[in-house]
């Protein structure tokens, strides 16, 4: 996908490189237990643990908890993040070639968003997009690479280690670059959905719902940041190339629920799916590059 360079105003913040005191491996490891179990079930803390005490570190197990997400909005103090605005994202975002491919895909989708949002009438408010390697803050609390990409609505952030796009094409064999444009507009589309109150009516209705309704819901939610994926890439449309559709068709159906527990634990167990399945996201992923309407991604009304 060509993508233009990133415009300099966007908000960026580096957090590589710092040190974030009282984050040792087991202290992230009990924090990261129950964002496990919503994701594999008690078996996949099992497996996760059994790990653990075999390699010593979160750093072997970041390939399970992948697929991005939205995280909890719990409000924690931060310290030591800098932030980036103006020339110093120009800074921030040529580390490397991943830095500026994720800052690309991001400043084209704040574009695009900002746009669709004036169309409508709407205001449109900006996230940020905050690098971290290994460990970081949030927000929402502590970050470590076995999380993923994720979206805090408390910061309004997009965090993201780059190290996933590597585990992206060498473990689940999703290559290419708009594979990893989908993953960031994935992850901004949850910051539309913080935009729209989405997020907010998911997170009321979750509080009085039982673990399983709760986890449909969570689906309906990452389906729907999905179809914002989809609807980005289909307003920039003549930016695509060939094989672009693909990579993220590809990118989608190796971050299912289904394909995700199948290869973590053997089994697949639904109830306790909070993704979506790989066609499901495939499905979402097709509909909003079909229409380019934000309009089609109403994942809350009738079957998914």
């Amino acid at each position: 996908m060509r993508l233009d360079d990133f415009d300099n105003d966007i908000n960026v913040e580096d957090q590589r490189g710092q040190s974030f005191g009282g984050g040792g491996g087991g202290g992230l490891l009990l924090g990261l237990l129950p964002l496990i179990g919503s994701r594999f079930g008690c078996g996949g803390i099992v497996v996760v643990l059994l790990i653990f005490a075999v390699f010593g570190g979160l750093g072997n197990i970041g390939g399970l908890l992948t697929g991005g997400g939205s995280a909890p909005p719990t409000q924690v103090s931060r310290s030591g993040a800098g932030s980036a605005g103006g020339s110093g994202a120009a800074a921030a975002c040529s580390v490397d070639a991943a830095t500026r491919s994720t800052c690309n895909a991001f400043s084209s989708a704040e574009n695009t968003w900002e746009r669709l949002f004036a169309q409508s009438g709407q205001r449109f408010q900006a996230p940020k997009l905050v690098f971290y390697g290994g460990q970081g803050m949030s927000g929402c609390g502590a970050a470590s690479s076995a999380m993923g990409p994720f979206y805090c609505p408390s910061d309004q952030g997009v965090y993201i280690d780059t190290s996933f796009f590597q585990e992206l094409e060498q473990r689940f064999r999703a290559a290419g670059d708009f594979a990893q444009y989908y993953v960031v507009a994935h992850e901004f589309g949850h910051h539309i959905q913080t935009l729209t109150g989405a997020s907010d009516q998911v997170r009321r209705a979750q509080a009085s719902a039982s673990r399983a309704e709760g986890n449909a819901l969570s689906v309906r939610l990452e389906l729907q940041a999905d179809c914002y994926a989809g609807v980005w890439a289909a307003q920039n449309r003549n930016r695509l190339e060939p094989g672009d559709i693909e990579e993220g068709m590809t990118a989608a159906a190796a971050i299912g629920d289904d394909t995700l527990q199948r290869e973590a634990q053997g089994r697949v167990v639904p109830e306790s799916f909070t993704h979506g399945t790989s066609a499901q996201r495939q499905a979402w992923l097709r509909r909003g590059l079909e229409s380019g309407d934000p309009a089609v991604c109403d994942t809350f009304s009738g079957a998914i």
